[in-house]
């Protein structure tokens, strides 16, 4: 009996024993749990803020088929006057810069030995031609006979022709416009002593100017006179001239395979000088549908160009970021074509793009995105 009763107490002993041990690792499994769903909740109170960002709709447009090169303006009419014979400046009779009509004697140079010599020559042009009536009215009475008068007659010519070689002498020492236009910086001064083909000073014309280019041969498939160009210059920002094309090469360059174009422009304000270089565009056909993104929302890289979209966050405020590999097309002003890549109805991050990573969370602030144009302006930045 007594076995019996000291087996059922250190039974009971045990039990006792087991059960505070349970309820010891339950309260110590309790603590350790609340413990680490605070842990996880701080951590994730102490993540990383949501970035600011720039976002815009991917823009629907329509973009001209065209063809752009860049071209050096060329007169239609442009030389270097110089002198033909040597000579002393007696006169001048323009400026720098002057506008000149065809036939304005510009300069001219000491001929006072050639007049002298004509004076002598005209003399004897009237002898010999007062000879000639003379041998002429012989001749008609058989007085003298054929090849007396024929001697008369070669002397009269001989007599012409003197005259007018020193009167072709005297015009060469005179520099006179051949066309209209402008002048530019004078070469010479008075008193001056020149050379044979010694530059005096240029003259272009300015009313009408070529633009001279070079286009790939694919684009000879539909290059014809005639068709439409249209040119614009850094030194005259927001202006625009149009022309049409006027000539094309009839032979392809075999180095570079390009083909030499020339155009015509107006240029009655006389903007356009010669040398200068300008943007040229051609239209193709008829403007293409395309969708385009800000050029600043494109991150490029080694392995493919890519594109940050938004969307909401399951959770709380703010979105998510997702990056988006795009093919890339044309590029014009501040926007770039994207042929593939996006599903054309999502929002793009167009600023502060490089400050995320995939899975981000993003805040918008769209108030501060800056303005894209097709055709930016520096100055108005």
């Amino acid at each position: 009996m007594t076995k019996n009763k000291n087996f059922k107490t250190n039974f009971f002993k045990t039990q006792v024993t087991c059960g505070i041990l349970i309820g010891i690792i339950v309260v110590l499994g309790g603590f350790f749990y609340a413990n680490i769903n605070a842990m996880k909740k701080a951590g994730a109170m102490m993540g990383p803020p949501p970035v600011s960002v720039a976002t815009a709709d991917i823009s629907k447009m329509e973009w001209p088929v065209e063809s752009a090169a860049i071209g050096t303006i060329t007169p239609v009419q442009g030389v270097t006057l110089s002198v033909e014979l040597p000579g002393t400046v007696t006169e001048l009779g323009f400026e720098s810069g002057q506008f000149v009509a065809q036939g304005d004697v510009l300069a001219k140079l000491d001929s006072r030995s050639e007049r002298a010599q004509l004076a002598a020559a005209e003399a004897a042009f009237k002898l010999a031609e007062i000879s000639l009536y003379r041998s002429g009215q012989l001749l008609s009475g058989k007085a003298i006979p054929q090849a007396e008068f024929d001697v008369v007659e070669a002397e009269y010519k001989q007599a012409v022709a003197n005259v007018q070689n020193i009167q072709s002498g005297i015009d060469k020492k005179q520099i006179v416009a051949p066309f209209d236009g402008r002048l530019g910086i004078r070469r010479i001064n008075l008193g001056q002593y020149l050379t044979a083909g010694e530059p005096v000073v240029s003259l272009q014309s300015v009313d009408l100017v070529y633009v001279t280019f070079y286009l790939p041969q694919k684009d000879l498939s539909y290059l014809k006179a005639g068709l439409r160009v249209v040119t614009t210059s850094d030194a005259f920002v927001g202006q625009q001239v149009v022309g049409e094309i006027s000539a094309i090469n009839s032979e392809v360059d075999r180095q570079t395979r390009m083909i030499e174009v020339q155009a015509i422009l107006p240029n009655s304000d006389g903007h356009l000088a010669s040398g200068m270089f300008v943007n040229v565009r051609i239209e193709q056909s008829r403007p293409r549908a395309i969708h385009a993104v800000p050029s600043s929302s494109v991150l490029y890289a080694s392995y493919g160009n890519s594109v940050y979209t938004v969307t909401p966050s399951g959770e709380g405020e703010g979105y998510i970021a997702t990056q988006k590999f795009v093919k890339l097309g044309e590029r014009r002003g501040d926007f770039i074509e994207v042929i593939e890549g996006l599903d054309f109805n999502e929002r793009i991050v167009t600023a502060g793009a490089f400050k995320i990573y995939p899975g981000a969370t993003v805040m918008m602030a769209d108030e501060r995105a800056p303005v894209f144009k097709l055709d930016p302006n520096p100055k108005d930045s």
